[in-house]
């Protein structure tokens, strides 16, 4: 099954969503590293908490570590993520001489991919949130529900690492579908195609899925 047909059948059962990235890229970035391995709604606290806490980004990189932590508990693995963020503005800062991320609009995407890449902790997917997100440059994130739909469908091999998913998926899409492929199959993820028990039989796209019992059935 193409790439842009399971955009199309997505779009028409979940409804259109529209391309707006307009949040700053220091914001898109915490915030990111704030959403690992938890849920949108306690990285989304943690990251009004941490915002409410503190007057600027040069006041949280200034602060203490335990501090940091506090302030972003709800989020999970608030220790580690502490450390990281206060690493991640320190960096940006010494190198800057303020914390913005606002001259990667200059940059190209590979450009501004390599400069987010060299701070620390920084992957491929977190670089890929604010590129997609805040730059509006076509950059795919490829997260659980993004690796494991695009597996079951066929589009990437099923021995294919995570690692090398988002330049075989991204050759694949138009620059301009890239953020409606990424929602859209987080989306089915989270619905019907579950890891453990996918809900073959509610999915649009059962006929024509290599990994469904349904398929060619209808």
């Amino acid at each position: 099954m193409a790439i842009e047909e399971v955009i199309r059948v997505l779009e028409q059962e979940y409804g259109p969503r529209e391309w707006q990235p307009n949040r700053e890229p220091i914001d898109v970035l915490i915030g990111t590293v704030l959403s690992q391995n938890t849920s949108d709604v306690n990285s989304g606290r943690a990251f009004d908490s941490l915002k409410a806490s503190f007057d600027s980004w040069e006041a949280v990189a200034s602060a203490p570590v335990e501090h940091i932590a506090q302030v972003i508990k709800s989020g999970g693995l608030f220790q580690i993520k502490a450390v990281r963020i206060k690493q991640i503005l320190a960096q940006i800062e010494d190198e800057q001489g303020h914390i913005s991320l606002d001259f990667l609009k200059s940059m190209n995407m590979a450009e501004a991919e390599d400069y987010l890449m060299h701070l620390p902790g920084v992957g491929h997917k977190t670089a890929s949130c604010v590129l997609l997100f805040s730059l509006g440059k076509p950059s795919l994130p490829v997260d659980t529900h993004v690796f494991r739909v695009a597996k079951r469908l066929g589009l990437i091999d099923s021995r294919v690492s995570i690692d090398k998913a988002p330049s075989l998926l991204q050759e694949q899409i138009p620059p301009s579908k890239v953020y409606q492929f990424h929602i859209y199959l987080i989306e089915h993820g989270r619905r019907i195609c579950h890891a453990r028990w996918p809900r073959c039989d509610e999915c649009v796209l059962r006929v024509d899925c290599p990994t469904s019992p349904y398929r060619c059935s209808q």
